[in-house]
Formats: structure tokens, sequence, C-alpha cells
């Protein structure tokens, strides 16, 4: 697709709004809450501040500048600055296209805890009850073995989840104009509503103290800090092929520094009010931050349930909490999912000159039939090993590569200029950008690196059998995907040679950085 006739947004708010809806997920509902349980409270909230402004915000400066600069997906973007960068791109654009294969099943999950909500009606302080009707639901035998059984529960959901991600993006910026005008205020609405009721419950005051006074003894551990850099990482969508998307849809006149501090500031945020929210009804349940999970699933599906059946004596207003709560899970969710699939849908038809739009729908329909697997009995224990995989390994690795190519390879003097163009009342500090993309970042994102592989073997191994997984579905699911994830680009650098044999008018080349000046 030629910048000439790529879509662009139709303003400003939308680019954020739909930026945002990308940056704001279900680790900001989730992920985010049970991290700052597991590490102080207001001590992991002070390490994950400075790690946005270390890290975060650069990165995501970079990767919006970069695409706005190229007109192109990760992979174009990238090889704009340098051929040799090009197979960084697909190795985020394969690695989010395994992320938003199963996280179209944790949105399924999620619209099948919002169709059942009525099931909390009978479980008033039923807590084992409630903890356990995910699990029935979805049917798992939480062992990696186990396929014939599935629940057609989760498969109705499932193909609801790629529908309603497919609606949202069939027609690109046009069509996710218009969601995410919906799609971005609702979850703070609903937040905002289950905020006032955690407030006036009796131990709301207790909640808030564990969620903003620090231990700040906890900082002498090394894993808050990863778990810190972790959650910023994931949390902006960077190095997932999203942002260079997102990016190459601006306008020239845009202002990217400006812009990419409204996203960040949105994204901290929605996750503190998230933190306000399951602090204050778990506690003002009964429940502290031992009880508290730092996994989002598990947070979302077996304790929060515990935490609903035990909010009043009214059956039916714990069920219209409970829809409260999943209802705004889908919001965050679907806004995540779609941008995922817009990020590799822009990388493979800017690759190829496909037609935008029939590639959308091609890559929803193979990532759909390929997510049936993960609603299998064995699916959540699959999932499970993926998910570790992708986003503490490949993930981070693509992070490492990106910031070493762009702050080594390419230079960041370039990239700091585009994010200032059209700068008005700030201005992105050289200093400030400079550090992050060359030092701060690679230096981090290595010892974010090398402490998951320590973890790994400490844990089972070098081939990480952990978890009572076995070691074979520990390499196929981990190390096989891992390694094709890394081999992408040069699979597609080979298919594209191929075509380009075999059609004349079709080339590859793309235009550099200084070409398009």
């Amino acid at each position: 697709m030629s910048s000439s006739n790529r879509g662009t947004w139709a303003s400003r708010s939308t680019f954020i709004l739909a930026a945002i809806g990308s940056a704001v997920g279900l680790g900001n509902a989730w992920r985010f809450p049970g991290l700052v349980a597991k590490h102080g409270g207001g001590a992991f909230l002070v390490a994950y501040l400075l790690a946005m402004f270390a890290l975060g915000i650069p990165l995501l400066m970079m990767e919006i500048s970069i695409g706005r600069k190229m007109k192109s997906g990760a992979p174009n973007a990238l090889r704009g600055l340098n051929k040799k960068f090009e197979p960084i791109g697909w190795a985020a654009t394969a690695n989010a296209f395994v992320i938003v294969v199963y996280y179209a099943v944790v949105f399924a999950w999620v619209i099948l805890m919002t169709v059942f909500s009525f099931r909390f009606a009978n479980l008033t302080g039923n807590t084992e009850a409630a903890s356990g009707l995910w699990a029935e639901l979805i049917k798992t035998t939480g062992t990696v073995s186990g396929y014939g059984t599935i629940s057609w529960k989760v498969v109705a959901c499932l193909v609801a989840a790629w529908v309603l991600i497919y609606a949202c993006i069939r027609k690109g910026t046009h069509s996710v104009g218009k969601v995410v005008k919906y799609t971005v205020f609702l979850p703070v609405v609903c937040l905002l509503a289950m905020a006032v009721k955690g407030f006036t419950m009796p131990g709301a005051g207790e909640g808030l103290k564990a969620l903003f006074i620090p231990d700040f003894s906890a900082w002498a551990s090394a894993e808050l800090w990863i778990d810190a850099v972790g959650q910023v990482f994931y949390s902006l969508s960077v190095m997932m092929a999203i942002m260079f998307a997102y990016g190459s849809f601006l306008k020239d006149d845009s202002n990217v520094a400006s812009d990419c501090l409204v996203i960040a500031f949105s994204d901290m945020a929605i996750s503190v009010l998230a933190g306000m929210v399951l602090f204050t009804t778990m506690y003002g349940s009964g429940m502290t931050t031992a009880d508290m999970s730092s996994s989002g699933i598990g947070t979302a599906f077996m304790i929060y349930p515990m935490t609903i059946v035990t909010l009043t004596e009214s059956g039916i207003f714990n069920a219209c909490f409970a829809f409260l709560f999943y209802f705004c899970l889908c919001t965050l969710a679907i806004d995540s999912a779609f941008s995922i699939v817009e990020g590799v849908s822009a990388a493979v038809s800017d690759k190829f000159h496909f037609d935008k739009h029939k590639t959308t729908l091609y890559i929803c329909l193979v990532a759909g039939v390929i997510s049936l697997f993960f609603v299998t009995g064995a699916g959540l224990a699959w999932l499970d090993i993926v998910d570790n995989w992708c986003n503490s390994f490949s993930l981070v690795l693509v992070g490492i590569l990106e910031s070493i190519a762009v702050g080594w390879g390419f230079g960041p003097k370039k990239v700091l200029g585009e994010i200032n163009r059209n700068r008005k009342r700030f201005a992105m500090p050289s200093w400030w950008f400079t550090a992050s993309v060359k030092f701060i970042s690679p230096a981090a994102l290595t010892v974010f690196f090398v402490w998951n592989i320590v973890s790994l073997i400490r844990s089972g191994g070098v081939y990480g059998a952990k978890d009572g997984y076995t070691i074979l579905s520990n390499l196929l699911g981990g190390w096989l995907i891992f390694a094709l994830v890394f081999v992408s680009g040069f699979i597609v650098k080979l298919i594209a040679r191929a075509k380009e044999k075999r059609n004349q008018g079709y080339s590859q080349e793309s235009p550099t950085w200084d070409e398009m000046e």
C-alpha cells in the first residue's frame, strides 16, 4: 500500500483514542493491581512510574514517529532505517500474531462470564462455587492433554469475539475511529461506577492504604523492578508492531511528542483507577492482598468472583455488579485485540502490496481457526505456556533488538527530530530520549531477558518444564514458537524473492528514511 492512498486518522482525537484503546487492555484491569499487591503497594507504583518515564514514553514516541515518517507497518518502517532491521519488524509482527490468537480466547472467556453473570445471583456467600464457575464453564482439564473436552459455549463466544474484532477493523482507520469513541470511554465509566461502590464499603480505607502506602523494603527485590518494566512494556503496546501501524496513519502535521504524553498518562491513570476498584472491593468484602494473585487470569476469573458473591446479601445486585465488571473487561479487551490485528495486517499488506481489507479478513480467519485449539480442555495449559514465552521472552528480545537498532545502528538524532517536528508547547528533550533508547532500554530489557532465562532454568531446567507441564509441551509451545518468531523475517524474505521472480511488477524495495524527506 503506497503512502499516497494510505488511510489516515480522521482527527488527532481519533488517533489518541485508538492508541489509548490499544494501550489500555486487560493487563491494566487485572495484572497491574495484582503486581501492586505482590510488591508492596505504593513501592511498585513508584517503580512503575519511573519505568514509564525512563522506558515506556521514549519507546512509544520512537515507534509512532518512525511509523509516521515511513508511512508503513513495522517491518517496512524498520527496513527504511536499514535493510538489515526488517527481520526485527517481522519478529514483532509474528509474535503479535501469536498473541492475538490466544488473546481472542481470553476475550471469549470475558464474553462468556458477561453472558453468564446471572449465575452469581444464586451464589451469594458461596465463594468456593464462585471461584470455580469459570473453570466449570470452559471445561478445562488444567493439563496439556484432554483435547477432546470442548466447551461449545466458549466456541460460540470465540466466534463472537472474532466477529467483533473484524467488524471493528474491517474499514481500517474509518471503522476504528467510530468504535473507539465508545470503547475507550465505556470502561472508564464502568470503572468509575465500580469505584463508587468500592469507596462506600467498610474496608475501602484499608484497601487504599494497601494500594498507595509504599513498603520501601520491597525495592530490594530485583523482581519488583523487572515486573515494573514488564508492565510498562506490555501496557503501552510497544514492540508489538501496533504503534508503527498506528503511526503510519498519522498526518504529517501531527504532534507526536505531546500526543504520546496524553496516551501514556491516560494509560497510567486507568491502571491506577483499576487498582483502586480492585483493592477497595476486595478489602471491603473481607479479603486482603494475601488473597490476590499476580496472575491476571487468576484474579479476574477465580479470585474476583469470590469478592463479587460477598459484596452484599442481594444476589441480584451481585449479579449486576458481575455483569458490569465483565462488560468493562470486554470493552478493554476488544480495542487491544483489533489493534494487534491492525499491526499484523499493515505489515503484510505493505510488504506484499495486498488489498488491506482482504488481508485483515484473511488474518482474522486464519487466527480464528488456530485459536480453536485453545478452547479444548487442554487449551488453558497451552495458553499459559505460549503466553509466558511470548511475553517473557519473544517480546523482550524484540525490544532489545529494536532499541539497539535505533539507538546504535541508526542513531536516535534523526528519530528525535521526527518526534519534535510540529512541536508546540512540549519538545522531547534529547537527553531523555537518547539516554532511554541508547542505554536504559537495551540494558533494562537485557536484564529482564536474562532474569527470565535464569528463572526458567531454576524452575525446570533449560527445557522449561515448569508448573507440571511436560518437556515436550514446553518445547512445542515455547522454544518452537520462539524460534519461528525470530526466523519469520527470513521466511518472508524468501517468499518475497519468489514473488519477485514470478511477478515482474512486484518489488519488495521500499523508500528509505532519507528518501522520505
